[in-house]
């Protein structure tokens, strides 16, 4: 029997808006490569600051539709409902 129930990687912030920590590995594996290739950016264009950028903010991008694919849907929280 399969369950109709989306699994997420990312749980809601009890508090404001987005995603807290990880709940799931797959999460935790998403959030450490994005890690990853933002440190190896940061060795590989060191003096290309602009392009540095724009490879932050298409990585941040990225984690952001990662997030909201497979994480709750975001809202304003504000602790317990």
């Amino acid at each position: 029997m399969q369950s109709n129930e989306k699994k997420i990687w990312f749980p809601a912030k009890k508090y404001g808006w987005g995603w807290g920590p990880p709940c799931a590995w797959q999460g935790w594996v998403v959030l450490a490569v994005w890690t990853l290739f933002l440190c190896a950016g940061s060795l590989l264009l060191p003096h290309h600051m602009g392009i540095y950028v724009a490879y932050t903010v298409v990585l941040s991008v990225i984690l952001i539709v990662i997030c909201y694919c497979k994480g709750e849907k975001p809202r304003w929280r504000w602790g317990k409902e």
